[in-house]
């Protein structure tokens, strides 16, 4: 079972990086750092499966298109809003039940 407090990266950390992860747009210490916690934790690992679902979903529906800037860093940080909210989330829905 997993344990979120046995993680050397704390998962909201993991979970603020995720877009920076799927875009390629971390270094490589980063990328490895995230890929070894979500290899080790459950919870974080669907939830990055659910954002790189939603990802592809608006890369087939947009194709091209590239958001205006101001509209993408107001999605960053509304983004980073509602992954700092997450921990609370995911720890209450783990264990499944």
């Amino acid at each position: 079972m997993d344990s979120a407090a046995s993680h050397q990266t704390p998962c909201r950390d993991v979970l603020a990086d995720v877009y920076l992860y799927l875009d390629l747009e971390c270094g490589d210490e980063r990328r490895a750092q995230i890929r070894r916690h979500l290899d080790e934790c459950t919870p974080c690992l669907r939830e990055y499966g659910i954002e790189r679902e939603v990802k592809e979903l608006v890369g087939r529906c947009c194709g091209d298109e590239r958001a205006p800037d101001g509209l993408r860093e107001r999605l960053r940080q509304r983004l980073a809003e509602l992954v700092a909210e997450q921990p609370e989330r995911l720890r209450d829905a783990w264990p499944p039940r």
